[in-house]
This record gives structure tokens, sequence and C-alpha cells, in this order.
């Protein structure tokens, strides 16, 4: 066990290294890649700086697993960040991680729920072919969450694959008592219980914090958008991902892939519709509609 080179003592818990550095493969084939482990709902700074940390040692890999609240039988909710927009979050991380863009690994959690610590890190070999690992310092796995970052590290030296471990990112602009969710696993770190909660306060400056970017809403076009001079209309059916609280937000934009249509929008969101106004861009609302797009979003300023 020794720390990786080239990665920060002040972030690198501890390592377990054996093989060098991967080309980068396909989103779909994680083989010979560095997976992240964790939950990926909200793509927040912390799991931006586990992505940063797999790049170091390889082709980075977001590990998630699918159909958990299923399984689990948890209330569905909205996503932070919306399916169809988690691509170009992870395009956006390309500059941090050495210009390799984050894929995402996704697998079924039944067929990992009732796996062992050993199973798992075993899968990863074996099945996946993956050849390193990073998570937080906080990481559980395996079955009843048996396992920790040190049996963690254990096993992957077994399998030969390399286990780096990384310290939180911390909030550093709120503190747990008087902004944080009451969660008595928080210990002030940035996640995604925190994103959800700023989300639930309308507090758009302290998401933009936490997510390192603007949040940005995304709407389907198969529900009732409609325009009217310089304003549109849409149910709150056609959301693709979680809103901020009801109420009155400026300085907002909409988009169409990452073409800016509408700027500094007034968004209106109350029980059942979300609004859109421009003083300025009536002209640009009637060519939003007679575009061919799918989605468009709608991205929050800092007020």
């Amino acid at each position: 066990m020794f720390l990786e080179e080239g990665l920060p003592r002040s972030i690198v818990v501890a390592v377990s290294r054996r093989n060098h550095r991967a080309k980068p493969r396909s989103s779909a084939n994680a083989s010979g890649g560095i997976v992240a482990l964790g939950k990926f709902d909200a793509l927040h700074l912390g799991h931006r700086e586990l992505a940063f940390q797999a790049s170091k040692a390889g082709a980075p890999f977001l590990l998630s697993f699918v159909g958990m609240a299923e399984v689990l039988g948890w209330e569905p909710r909205a996503p932070v960040v919306a399916k169809c927009d988690r691509k170009r979050v992870l395009s956006s991380w390309t500059p941090y991680c050495g210009d390799l863009t984050p894929g995402e690994l996704h697998v079924e959690f039944s067929s990992v729920r009732q796996l062992s610590p050993r199973q798992f890190v075993e899968k990863l070999s074996t099945e996946l072919g993956v050849r390193g690992v990073v998570t937080g310092e906080n990481y559980r796995f395996g079955y009843k969450a048996a396992g920790d970052t040190k049996q963690l590290i254990e096993l992957c030296e077994e399998y030969g694959m390399g286990a780096y471990i990384v310290s939180s990112v911390m909030d550093k602009n709120q503190l747990i008592e008087n902004r944080g969710p009451t969660n008595t696993k928080e210990n002030g770190q940035v996640s995604s219980t925190r994103v959800r909660h700023a989300l639930a306060e309308g507090d758009m400056k302290y998401v933009s914090e936490l997510l390192g970017r603007k949040h940005r809403l995304m709407l389907s076009r198969q529900g009732e958008i409609k325009s009217e001079g310089n304003k549109l209309s849409a149910p709150k059916s056609s959301l693709l991902n979680l809103s901020p609280k009801e109420g009155l937000y400026g300085n907002c934009s909409v988009l169409v892939d990452n073409t800016v249509l509408l700027h500094s929008c007034k968004v209106m969101i109350d029980a059942t519709h979300i609004y859109v106004e421009s003083d300025n861009d009536a002209a640009s609302i009637h060519d939003l509609f007679i575009q061919d797009w799918e989605q468009i979003g709608i991205e929050f300023g800092d007020t």
C-alpha cells in the first residue's frame, strides 16, 4: 500500500497499484479502465473529483447501479441530472480529466445485491475487466454494506487491481448545522443530499457551488409546452429532472442542446407549471417552436 505518484497527498488516503495507464475505451466497455464507485445522481464536485483521480491512473468510468430503487422498494424520485443531459455534464469534465471524457458503466443492482465484498471485487476484476477502482473514504460495499475501504484495498491487491481512496470534497461555503440536511451520515462533505436540499430551498447560488456548474432543468417536448407573446409555459409533467422549489427565479436562460435561444429570462414555478418570460427575445420564443427538438433546457442563474 502506497501513494500513487502524481496524486496529491492531501487527497489520497490509501492506494494499491498494479498496472500502468490504459488507453481510453468506449463508455459501454470499461475493460482495462479505472472505475469510480459511488452514487452518481447529482454529478457534483465530489463526483468530479473521483473522475479526476481515476483519470490519473487510466481511462475513467463512473460505475452506477441500475434499478436500486425498485429492488429496495424506495419511492421513485426525479434525478438531479436528467438522463439525456448526463453526457453533456461528463463532457464538461474533460478538461479536468486529462482530456479524457469519463464514461458510464451501468450494472443491474439485482445482479450485485447479494454479493459479498470479495464477490463484488471479483466481479469487477473477472467479469468487467476493471483495472482499478477509485472511491471516497467512507465508501461501503458488498451485501449489507459489509466491506469498507480497508477491505477494498486488500481485495483489489489480491485481484491485481489498483485501489485509490480519496478524501471527501468538503462543502466549504455552508455549515451543516445551519444549511445542510439533517442526516447523521453527513460530515460536511459535498453530496447529492445537499444538492437536493439546496434545490428544495431554492438557493441556486448554493446549488451552483455544490455542482460546479449551473443547474439545468430539462423539459420534454411531449408535454404541452405553449407559447404566447414573450412567454412560454410547460406542465411539470414534462420535467425530466428535479426542479427548484416554487417561486420566481431571475437571470435564467433557455437552451436547445448547448445553443442559448433565450437570454436573461425570468422563470416562475408553481404547483403545476413552469413559466418562462423574456422581455427582449419574443422572436426567439417563436423560433424555438419551429425547430426540430425533443428536449429543451432551462439553466438557472445564481439568483
